[in-house]
């Protein structure tokens, strides 16, 4: 066997694994129906045989992963027992940590909120501090509910890329001072004494449209993420795309205007300096449109003002939406030209990836939505290579604002119901 042959090879499988996958697969059937199913329909639905399937499901109702949803049938023969999910079985935490704010949530077993929590981000530089209050926050969500911790999976967590999943630390995120390597789920692990997922926010984010968003999480589509940053999340035939290093959807330095500001990547007019809500915002202020801030007294590493601090920008760019729904015809203008590069970016990863779909979503989608979904289709088809073939559906995320949180909860969910064929090998 050559060298690379052997790279490339693939080892099998044991019973016990095999066993750990056939029990995901069916749960996975079950979470997929909407009124549940009969074990003759998980049957037909999984392949697995009668027997499989009988057992299997008396494990998940010994262990309350499910539970008997009443009888269904009404030709001859016995009516059939429904299975579902059991909402109470299991629970999973989320948090997302963004440089404005952070968020945490608990869902229940069918991935609905149970509880949720919202804080703003504290403004200091010691990564600790912010880690601690994390812990506070996730440990009185849990008080706040009520559940046990032995009937919660884990705690999964959504940060600003670039991240090293592998040790799982975040390593230098452009708004995060101080966050150099920072041994995030490790740490959150051990405050809170239960696994912890750590995950970019985009990816996150594409995992809660897969999991609640309906017919917008279904085949192949790109989640682009506005929040302090702009990133996008991949997901093609059903599977997310997170690349070798958990780092896709990386965007922000796409060239969109070759004659726009320089960017600090050394290119210039890219998405980073173009159609963030701080490029967006400085644009505005330019024109007028929105009042005078407090001069800076200092500039961050970039020789941005030390007034654009993220906090500050979120309530300008705030400022700037209302005077646009209020008639502002120059700040109408300026969210028009946010539009319009951002459907440029949106052109080049719907070319590239040729997926079904692109979902908006982020804590600043909720304050453009309207005025991007009226002019982004339209530009969009304009630029696309394959707009004879088929449409690209454009929508907003159907989770809604704390998509990025409830993301991070689903990705304990996802380990723990969805089949993974990797778990089959052996290594």
């Amino acid at each position: 066997m050559t060298e690379r042959s052997a790279a490339v090879s693939r080892r099998g499988t044991n019973l016990p694994a095999m066993g750990d996958f056939n029990q995901s697969v069916i749960v996975d059937t079950i979470r997929r129906s909407r009124t549940g199913l009969s074990r003759v329909e998980l049957v037909a639905a999984t392949g697995l045989s009668p027997q499989t399937i009988s057992n299997i499901c008396r494990r998940l109702l010994d262990s309350n992963l499910i539970e008997e949803a009443g009888k269904s049938g009404s030709g001859p023969g016995k009516p059939r027992t429904m299975l579902r999910l059991n909402p109470q079985g299991r629970y999973a935490l989320g948090v997302h940590l963004d440089p404005t704010v952070i968020t945490v949530v608990m869902l229940d077993l069918t991935g609905a909120v149970v509880e949720r929590s919202r804080i703003a981000t504290p403004p200091v530089t010691d990564p600790r501090l912010i880690i601690d209050r994390i812990a506070s926050e996730l440990t009185a969500l849990i008080v706040a509910s009520g559940v046990s911790r032995e009937r919660i999976g884990g705690v999964g967590i959504a940060a600003p890329g670039p991240i090293d999943a592998g040790r799982g630390t975040v390593v230098d995120p452009p708004h995060l001072a101080s966050w150099h390597r920072v041994p995030l789920r490790d740490a959150l692990q051990d405050a809170l004494g239960l696994p912890a997922i750590l995950d970019k926010d985009v990816t996150a984010s594409a995992v809660a449209e897969m999991w609640a968003g309906g017919e917008s999480g279904i085949g192949s589509f790109v989640f682009l993420y506005l929040g302090t940053g702009i990133g996008a999340g991949l997901v093609i035939h059903d599977e997310v795309v997170r690349g070798s290093s958990a780092n896709a959807g990386e965007v922000g330095h796409i060239v969109i205007d070759p004659d726009g500001p320089p960017c600090w990547c050394g290119l210039s007019g890219c998405i980073a300096v173009t159609c963030t809500p701080q490029a967006i915002v400085h644009e505005a202020e330019r024109l007028g449109v929105l009042g005078r801030r407090p001069a800076a007294v200092d500039v961050d590493s970039r020789g941005n003002p030390a007034t654009d601090d993220t906090t500050t920008v979120d309530a300008r760019f705030t400022e700037l939406c209302r005077a646009a729904e209020a008639g502002d015809r120059v700040a109408t203008a300026v969210i028009d030209r946010s539009a319009v590069r951002l459907t440029k970016a949106v052109a080049v990863i719907a070319n590239l990836l040729d997926v079904d779909r692109v979902v908006f979503g982020g804590p600043f989608w909720g304050r453009v939505s309207a005025h991007y979904l009226r002019r982004v289709p339209e530009l969009l088809e304009e630029a696309r290579a394959t707009r004879s073939i088929h449409r690209v559906a454009i929508t907003g995320t159907a989770v809604g604002e704390d998509v990025a949180a409830i993301g991070a909860a689903c990705l304990v969910l996802d380990r723990a119901l969805t089949p993974n064929p990797k778990a089959l090998l052996l290594t």
